[in-house]
């Protein structure tokens, strides 16, 4: 049975393992990332800081969109992983089938809503007027590629639930190269302005989306999927539901805090908007770094627990949490460092470098926290449960911004004090969720009689 699958999680050697899987995890989210990044330069260099403002702003507001049902992707890859651990191929099978079915449906449900509403909500967030009519083009072009992009991740979860980590990776270098392209085709030289770098995002995102699925077509294993046997099976709906949703849920309130401070950013102009978005560019790498480990312990763990053995939950968690502080260290500190020349790269607007780079010195030496918070909830999650790591973050990480932004702020309303909301956020959601962490371990240990 070993051979059918690309990687054993259920045996040692871990670190080797949790390497194997991890690292081209990471190099996927980062070359994501690379291409994501090339966008906001091209728009920054080639059509103003306007235009880079308006992708800038748009960020939270995607994310609010799009992160309940990717936190279901979540679930999908959770419950694949979990029968196989438990060597249960028809189980496999109805969960890939229902999986890509729930991807199409989601994918049309994102991409109608955020089109015809994206305009609305940038306008509560208090956008201005010079940035607007830029962002509401982009928004709507880009969520025309909401059926594409669901597709994709929920065909990418399945197959990293088998261990495979580089297909995806392979797949996102090609579609990403065709998004760097064609963002350089549309905007420098048939001078399109930030609808061009929504277009060549929306065909990228497509593209993957074939690409997975033609490669799930001709997998050989029991996540090889079927046209004519795609439907929903109400069991694997119910557990990816139950573990996904509320997983999508936390990273949407995470979302609502992140919208509810950008409307705050959004009141300092345009310039704060520019520079906030260059700075915070960087952020992304490091929490994609980290969120590669986090799932490599969910998904690790979700095995484990499938096959019955939970003596190598605390052995997983060990090495996942030790990785992801590596990361989030040693980035934060290089970051920090060099704070002015990583904004640099985005504007030559001495306002917007300034802005980013101050913002970048005060967060990124807390940064480590957001990678062990993220670890721990998706260790949880790997435990089959969700709806805690939720509960936490919503009265740790998003209630605490909140709080800052209507209590705090007032006080003295600045981008310094603003941005403690991060740290301070991050701080005391990892560890409740640390504690959470070792109290459901000795439950499962106990209820197996370990």
């Amino acid at each position: 049975m070993k051979s059918r699958y690309s990687l054993d999680m259920t045996s040692g050697p871990f670190l080797k393992k949790i390497m194997i899987f991890s690292v081209p995890l990471i190099l996927t989210g980062i070359l994501q990332l690379a291409y994501n990044t090339a966008d906001v330069i091209v728009v920054g260099r080639f059509v103003g800081k306007e235009a880079l403002a308006a992708v800038g702003s748009t960020g939270s507001l995607v994310n609010l969109f799009l992160n309940v049902f990717l936190g279901l992707s979540m679930g999908s890859g959770v419950m694949v992983a979990r029968h196989i651990g438990a060597r249960d191929d028809r189980r496999v099978s109805e969960s890939v089938h229902t999986s890509m079915l729930l991807s199409v449906i989601c994918g049309l449900l994102i991409g109608l809503i955020g089109f015809f509403f994206s305009g609305n909500m940038l306008k509560l967030m208090k956008v201005p007027d010079d940035v607007l009519d830029l962002a509401t083009l982009y928004l709507k072009v880009y969520f025309i590629g909401s059926p594409g992009l669901l597709a994709y991740n929920f065909g990418a979860s399945v197959v990293r639930s088998t261990g495979d980590t580089k297909r995806p990776l392979f797949i996102l270098g090609v579609s990403g190269l065709v998004n760097v392209v064609l963002n350089v085709v549309l905007i420098v030289v048939f001078k399109f302005g930030v609808e061009g770098v929504a277009i060549a995002t929306v065909v990228s995102q497509y593209l993957s989306a074939i690409m997975i699925t033609v490669y799930l077509l001709r997998i050989n294993n029991s996540c090889r999927l079927n046209i004519r046997n795609i439907h929903i099976d109400k069991t694997e709906l119910i557990q990816i539901l139950k573990l996904g949703l509320p997983a999508g849920i936390q990273s949407s309130l995470f979302s609502i805090s992140n919208v509810i401070i950008q409307s705050s950013v959004n009141s300092f102009g345009s310039v704060a908007m520019a520079g906030i978005a260059a700075g915070s560019n960087y952020d992304s790498y490091i929490y994609t770094g980290t969120n590669a480990v986090a799932q490599t312990t969910m998904t690790f763990t979700s095995q484990n627990i499938g096959a019955k053995k939970v003596e190598n939950i605390g052995k997983v968690f060990r090495y996942c949490i030790f990785f992801a502080l590596s990361i989030g260290v040693v980035f934060g500190f290089a970051g920090t460092v060099f704070s002015d020349e990583i904004v640099g790269f985005f504007s030559d607007d001495a306002g917007v470098i300034q802005i980013g780079a101050e913002r970048m010195r005060l967060v990124l030496p807390f940064y480590f926290f957001c990678s062990l918070m993220d670890v721990a909830a998706s260790q949880i999650r790997g435990m089959g449960k969700s709806v805690e790591p939720m509960i936490v973050s919503l009265i740790g990480a998003c209630g605490i911004r909140v709080f800052w932004v209507f209590f705090i702020l007032p006080l003295d309303k600045t981008l310094i004090n603003l941005y403690w909301s991060y740290p301070v956020s991050w701080m005391i959601t990892f560890f409740a969720q640390f504690i959470m962490y070792f109290i459901l371990k000795r439950k499962i240990i106990k209820n197996n009689n370990i």
